[in-house]
């Protein structure tokens, strides 16, 4: 693969609603044909940095910058971005091939030119011959992906979407996760796309954007993210975790509930406090051995293919997951491979502890 080309930075922007600081100091690099994902709980700033980003908010500090240029003042229609938001906005008084040739009859394209759009847009969606359906009496998945092609009809160079999977069932959501990477793979548009569920997030994506309180808290690949957390807020939030206080002994050894465990990390001051991660498929459950953090069994959930298994041991409940079950009150013990022991810094600063804080 050759270099990324970057597209978006926004630089030091920041947000207020009144006296409450919504965006702090953001910093961030977006890239050419990028599928981005802002994740985060509710009220982290990921939408209001979206629309920041759209021109539907401006920001009290800061820069956007766009191919290299400062498009902070610009107005949305100005910018080669579209957005698709959580409530589709289709006109619903224009049937399937008129809302998606709106925007290039605005911009007085010719009818050969729209005629063309309409039906590479209808194919891009599997919507082939939906040309004069009424959009009220769409599906909710179709209509959103007619909300897409209208949006793709513009040849923007980036699509926002906010939340745009959130009014969908189940399994049309995770339909729709793959035909939101496939168009994004097949017209090289970049995507940036809001959502606070994690599982769409890690399999979506080619980055991922963690936010909590306004902060940016981590920025990587999936992969990135779920095995190499930043902080204890990433680790909790990305998946399931156990995470506990420690302290790091030495390089490559970390001391946990009084025991003393081999890890793979270093670079900590000796005796210094930090957070360990263990990730709950990371944990082997055996028959109770001598010399092993042993414990009880106290709730067991299956889930079809794996069990959520508690375990009470060492002052800690440890949440283990495994296609093996379990029963109540039996005892077992807990195995920790060096490998999947994650430590993490913990916050230096007031301000840092509450940025990381749910």
């Amino acid at each position: 693969m050759g270099l990324k080309r970057e597209l978006i930075h926004l630089e030091n922007v920041v947000k207020k609603f009144g006296n409450l600081t919504v965006l702090d100091e953001i910093d961030l690099t977006i890239y050419e044909n990028e599928f981005v994902t802002l994740l985060g709980p509710s009220g982290c700033g990921k939408t209001t940095l979206l629309r920041i980003i759209g021109g539907f908010e401006n920001p009290d500090a800061g820069k956007v910058i766009f191919g290299g240029k400062d498009i902070t003042s610009v107005p949305p229609n100005r910018r080669p971005i579209n957005t698709v938001f959580q409530k589709y906005s289709l006109f619903s008084h224009m049937n399937v091939e008129e809302n998606i040739s709106f925007g290039p009859k605005i911009a007085g394209k010719s009818a050969d030119y729209i005629r063309d759009k309409v039906k590479y847009a209808l194919k891009l969606v599997n919507l082939e011959g939906y040309e004069k359906h009424d959009v009220t009496k769409l599906s909710g998945g179709q209509q959103q992906r007619i909300a897409i092609a209208r949006a793709v009809v513009n040849e923007p160079k980036v699509l926002l979407l906010d939340e745009p999977l959130s009014a969908l069932d189940l399994k049309l959501r995770r339909a729709m996760r793959n035909e939101l990477v496939r168009i994004n793979r097949e017209t090289g548009i970049t995507f940036i796309f809001v959502t606070h569920d994690q599982e769409e997030a890690l399999s979506m994506s080619d980055t991922i954007v963690v936010m909590n309180q306004g902060y940016i808290q981590q920025v990587g690949t999936p992969e990135n993210i779920y095995n190499e957390p930043e902080n204890a807020f990433v680790a909790d939030f990305i998946g399931d975790s156990n995470i506990i206080d420690g302290v790091m002994v030495r390089d490559k050894l970390v001391r946990i509930l009084g025991r003393e465990y081999p890890c793979v990390d270093e670079g900590f001051p000796p005796e210094s406090p930090v957070d360990v991660q263990i990730r709950p498929e990371d944990i082997t459950l055996t028959e109770p051995q001598e010399n092993a953090l042993t414990g009880t069994v106290t709730r067991v959930v299956f889930w079809g293919m794996s069990y959520d298994i508690t375990v009470d041991a060492g002052g800690f409940s440890w949440l283990i997951q495994s296609i093996h079950g379990r029963k109540i009150g039996e005892q077992v013990s807990l195995h920790l491979d060096p490998y999947n022991i994650q430590i993490m810094a913990k916050p230096q600063s007031e301000d840092e502890k509450i940025a990381q804080e749910i």
